[in-house]
């Protein structure tokens, strides 16, 4: 039998390959750091699968952003959140790698590549406030967020 071929969708596309669903979709970010949401994204990737239950992992394939998931209802938690990284990564560190982006690359590691969200009832399964966020670290620029759906 064979495998399905990738199929383009409003949020990138997809394909259906042994039991799994992956896809993709772009994020562009307007400013050096910023946390995008992409929450509404990623859950449309879902609806999209068809998945009723299971897993979704997010990935970002990027060395100078990162993904998590924290508060969305206010705006000063991403700010603060920007602020804090700022803090505890400092510009003027003796940096080896000598591109200018360095801390960039630090900030990454601090919030990891991916995260991991359960599905059910074709839905993300998410705290009342929590959303799905993109982290920006040497923008602006046009990126890309990879993901992956698990029935079951």
């Amino acid at each position: 039998m064979p495998l399905p071929a990738a199929t383009n969708t409003a949020n990138g596309s997809f394909s259906s390959r042994m039991g799994a669903k992956t896809g993709k979709f772009p994020v562009s970010t307007s400013s050096h750091m910023e946390f995008a949401d992409i929450t509404g994204k990623v859950q449309q990737a879902v609806t999209d699968s068809g998945v009723g239950n299971g897993v979704c992992y997010v990935y970002n394939p990027h060395t100078t952003s990162g993904l998590t998931i924290n508060e969305g209802a206010d705006p000063a938690v991403q700010s603060d959140l920007i602020g804090v990284l700022r803090r505890i990564v400092p510009k003027d560190y003796p940096y080896s790698h000598m591109e200018g982006n360095s801390p960039s690359h630090m900030m990454a590691s601090l919030t990891g590549s991916s995260v991991t969200v359960f599905i059910e009832s074709g839905r993300l399964v998410l705290g009342t406030w929590q959303r799905i966020f993109f982290c920006e670290f040497d923008g602006p620029r046009s990126r890309r967020v990879l993901w992956k759906i698990i029935e079951g």
